[in-house]
């Protein structure tokens, strides 16, 4: 049993974001969801209402007249409540209401594009570099002190070494890249400031349910999943021996909750005893980089081959040119967030993708 509390999560209607909102509604937790739904989806949001079982409320910021009805959903006594506010987190206004009472925040808004970021790196820079550093200081003037951020892997860049340590110094390939790594910069400045208790968790290519796979900028395995189960052929961008750590949601969703000490690492999963990983209890103005993935690498004709092998099928890839700020290889080294947080991946790369081929097909 849990005790009700209070959590924001921004970027609530997007992939990752919808499903953290579930997770904690199904723990019985209140949810305050800031999005602009420029890259959300309010389809997201219906499925995070009707699996975490609430019927959510809609401020009067929310300028869709059908906010309320689109997301209605049955209660359900083990659930929480949810809050949807639409906007940006530019809207100060907005941002300053969204922080009231809250306990922590999740903070995964963003344009979160490499080949976007390419296209308009002006907005990706200002969604999330200032939209960034415009929560931080909203929590702080709000006293909310605990924050788990999300970062990307793309900061290492291209280097050589594998697997990618925290440690590492890292090397930007893409604007995209950049803004990440400027916000997580931020969120040192600010921890050691004001006293703010910040994760910033570098997630290494996370798939699952929710994707939007029409999207021009989708990440590759729905695309390759929708593609594959019409017949048609998945498209790699270079030779399909570039390697990525692919990390199913639920995975992403567990690194977060121990990051603010909502849910403690498993006994016997091989993490750190329970007892001994206190996140609750860090020192004001704590402040850390943890990677999360899997601490494996596929590569896209290994996943084209499993894809087959799952699905039934025999599709072959057809091949395009490499597109700038891809890197070579991606492998995370877990062994810090382990040993900080207790995290242990609980889902593997096969048993994600069946997960996810079966919400893409059915």
């Amino acid at each position: 049993m849990h005790d009700s509390r209070r959590f924001l999560v921004t970027g609530g209607a997007g992939f990752i974001g919808s499903h953290l909102v579930t997770a904690l509604l199904v723990r019985g937790h209140e949810v305050v969801v800031l999005d602009d739904l420029s890259t959300g989806r309010r389809e997201n949001l219906e499925m995070a209402v009707s699996e975490g079982g609430v019927a959510p409320t809609a401020t009067s910021r929310d300028t869709d007249e059908n906010a309320t009805s689109d997301l209605s959903a049955e209660p359900a006594s083990h659930s929480g409540q949810l809050r949807f506010i639409k906007a940006s987190l530019l809207d100060y206004d907005a941002l300053e209401e969204a922080v009231i009472g809250v306990e922590a925040v999740f903070h995964q808004a963003a344009v979160p594009s490499v080949p976007r970021s390419f296209a308009d790196p002006v907005a990706t820079m200002r969604a999330n570099v200032e939209g960034t550093i415009a929560l931080l200081e909203a929590c702080q003037k709000a006293g909310v002190r605990r924050i788990a951020m999300a970062s990307s892997s793309s900061v290492y860049g291209d280097t050589p070494t594998l697997p990618k340590e925290e440690s590492m110094p890292p090397s930007p390939m893409s604007p995209y890249a950049l803004s990440k790594l400027t916000a997580e910069q931020a969120g040192g400045i600010f921890a050691r400031t004001y006293g703010l208790d910040i994760f910033a968790l570098r997630y290494f290519n996370v798939f699952g349910p929710r994707q939007d796979p029409a999207s021009q900028y989708s990440a590759v395995i729905p695309k390759f999943i929708t593609r594959m189960q019409s017949g048609e052929k998945p498209t790699i961008y270079g030779d399909g021996l570039q390697s990525r750590d692919f990390t199913f949601i639920d995975n992403v969703v567990y690194a977060n909750l121990l990051a603010v000490g909502i849910d403690k690492p498993e006994t016997g999963s091989g993490a750190t005893d329970g007892a001994e990983v206190d996140t609750g209890n860090r020192a004001h103005g704590a402040y850390d980089v943890l990677n999360i993935g899997c601490g494996d690498r596929y590569t896209l004709l290994d996943l084209i081959k499993s894809l087959n092998e799952i699905m039934g099928t025999d599709s072959e890839p057809e091949h395009a040119d490499a597109r700038p700020g891809d890197v070579r290889h991606s492998h995370a080294s877990i062994d810090r967030a382990r040993e900080v947080i207790g995290y242990v991946p609980k889902v593997d790369f096969e048993e994600g993708l069946r997960r996810t081929i079966v919400f893409y097909t059915s």
